[in-house]
Order: C-alpha cells, then structure tokens, then sequence
C-alpha cells in the first residue's frame, strides 16, 4: 500500500514538472518574440534578453534537479526543448541591427519549438546549437545600474544624469532632489518606452499622454516610492514590464497586455493587471492582482494575495476571467498548500491612495 502510495506520488510529480516545463517553455517563447520592439535605450533590451538567458539557464538546471523523479527519456526531450530555445535566442539575438530612419527590416522569426517538437528534432539530429548559460558578460552594464542604497547622493545624481541622456528611454530626471521628496509628473514626451531607476522617498505618476511611451516599462532600484503607472496603460497597455529590486514602495502597474516579471522585492504593496504573473524573489509582499492565467512564484517567501480593488478594474479588464488566487509555486511540488504565499484577509486589503 505504501509502493503504490509513492508510485502515484512520483506520477503526481511527473505530471506537475510537465506542465511547468510547457508553462516556461511557452513564457520564455512569448518573451523572445517580444525583443525586437523592446527600445535599445536605457538597456532595456539587455534586461529583456538577460531575462530569457537567466529562464533558460534556471529552466536547465531544474530538469537535472528533477531528475530523481522523472524517467531518463522524458529528461531527454528536455533537454532538446532547452537546446531550441537557446538556438531560437541566439538566432534572434544575432538579427539585432541598429535603428535606422525611415527604414525597415522583415525578419524571419525562428519557429517556435513544443516539447514534442523538440523529441522528433532530437531523433533527426537537427537541434545542435550549445546551450546558452546566464552569461551577460558582454552586455551594456547599464541594464543594471548599482543600487541607489549604495551610491552616494552625488554619484547617484550623477548616474540619474548620464542615464537621462540614452535614446529612447525615458528616465524620470526632472530636477527634484529625491531627499526632499516630493510628486513628479514627467511628461515622457520623447520616450519609446518607460524606465524608472534609483528613487528614494518620492511619488512618480506617469500621465496618460505617455501612452505612446508604452512599447515596454522598467522600474528597478527604489526605495519607499510610490509609482502610478495606470493612466498612460488605460489607452495603450504596456506590451511587458519589469519590476526589479524594489523595497518598501506602492506600485500601481496599470495594465499589462503580456507578463509582468517582478525580481527581488520586499515589504512593498502591488496592484497588477495582466496576462500573466511571474515574481521570483519576493519577500512580505502583498500583491493585489487581475491575472488572466496562473500566477507564478518562486523562490517568495510571505506574499500575500487579493484581488485587484474595484476601482482599477476596467470594463475590458471585467470581461476576462481572474486568476487571482490561483497561484503556482514553482519551488512547492507538493500536493499540500504552499507556505510561501496566502490570501490577503479582507480586513486588512487597502486601495491605493489618489495624488491630486
């Protein structure tokens, strides 16, 4: 009786890898379709494309951790699903070409690759490109700008100022000083896309004439901000947006028409609307959610959930079903709940406060 009870166990686990496994695989598909619209400005594309490389390279080695579970030819397959995906991201990381005026290029995509695709191109030998690893070496350095924590008010100044000054990315540079806090409205009036680095103590509201701004968004390295992202996204929503080392702020992601992935926060409060959710690295959040398919987390530890407060919701985003509560934790197998997440008690859920 207890052979039996492990043997459905081992198939229980089998079958919850398979469906991550296509979950990421067709996630990180969906990402490098998107790279080419991504502006180069700001690095913005080096963090969409150290996004894919990191999925890849964790996707990697989380077949070799399941392997004491799943059969040696099912591990194969995965291996060759992980070998096209890299192929597919080297492919298109090749076709990169700078912008040029009143000219355009057709590319042609590489196609994109099933599980069970990748088993018959195993068989026929035709899947040899390496396996491509987290390696960002060679990337611009200013995708990932030091923590505003460990520069100096001058430095960081100086950084905000030399950052302001790349094409097609808007930084938010206005003349404020951070340490005297205060509300920014910048007008993202020559921006291709939003990007929002190193802030301490104040509130940025992104205007609804920024809409055209809305190709991609970044918001990295803040500290007890508050950032309204919802007017601009209400006539043209965000394609993707990337939220990274974010602490003790509000975000208000507006919506996001594909996935909002959220990297290394803390002690923050985010109200998201989007197709699809991915958080690694999460610590004492409460996330307050409209997500069209299944949540995902990973590596998290006390996020709470709830859904999105009935004033952000929209009558398009009403038509489609939320997922809200729905969550996978990806470093929880188990059958039983996770302890890494929970639901929000009613009692304690909170709308964002309005600027005027």
């Amino acid at each position: 009786m207890q052979a039996a009870s492990q043997t459905q166990t081992e198939v229980d686990s089998k079958d919850r890898f398979f469906q991550y496994f296509r979950h990421e695989v067709t996630a990180l598909q969906e990402q490098m379709e998107r790279l080419n619209s991504i502006a180069t400005g700001g690095g913005e594309r080096n963090d969409a494309v150290d996004h894919c490389l990191a999925g890849i390279d964790r996707l990697s080695h989380e077949v070799k951790d399941a392997s004491s579970y799943i059969p040696a030819y099912d591990q194969r397959t995965y291996s060759e699903a992980i070998k096209a995906l890299s192929e597919k991201l080297q492919n298109i990381r090749q076709n990169f070409n700078p912008p040029k005026k009143f000219a355009f290029k057709t590319r042609k995509n590489a196609p994109a690759i099933s599980i069970s695709d990748a088993a018959e191109l195993a068989a026929s030998q035709r899947l040899r490109a390496p396996i491509i690893t987290s390696d960002t070496s060679n990337a611009d350095p200013s995708f990932a700008p030091t923590p505003l924590d460990r520069l100096s008010p001058g430095k960081r100044k100086e950084q905000e100022a030399a950052l302001s000054l790349q094409n097609g990315t808007a930084i938010v540079s206005d003349g404020i000083d951070d340490t005297n806090g205060g509300v920014r409205r910048p007008s993202f009036s020559a921006a291709t896309s939003i990007n929002i680095n190193n802030h301490n103590a104040i509130d940025i509201i992104a205007p609804a004439s920024a809409s055209h701004a809305t190709s991609s968004g970044t918001v990295t390295n803040l500290i007890s901000c508050v950032v309204d992202l919802s007017a601009p996204t209400s006539v043209s929503p965000f394609s993707a947006l990337y939220l990274k080392n974010i602490i003790s702020s509000t975000i208000v992601t507006g919506s996001v028409a594909g996935a909002t992935h959220i990297t290394d926060i803390a002690n923050t409060k985010l109200y998201v609307t989007t197709r699809q959710f991915r958080m690694h690295g999460a610590k004492n959040v409460d996330v307050y959610l409209h997500c069209a398919s299944r949540p995902i987390i990973e590596d998290c530890e006390g996020v709470r959930f709830a859904p999105l407060p009935e004033e952000l919701v929209t009558d398009e985003v009403r038509k489609v079903e939320n997922r809200w509560d729905q969550i996978d934790d990806f470093k929880w197998l188990k059958a039983e709940q996770s302890p890494n997440w929970s639901i929000l008690p009613e009692g304690e859920r909170t709308a964002p406060a309005k600027e005027t």
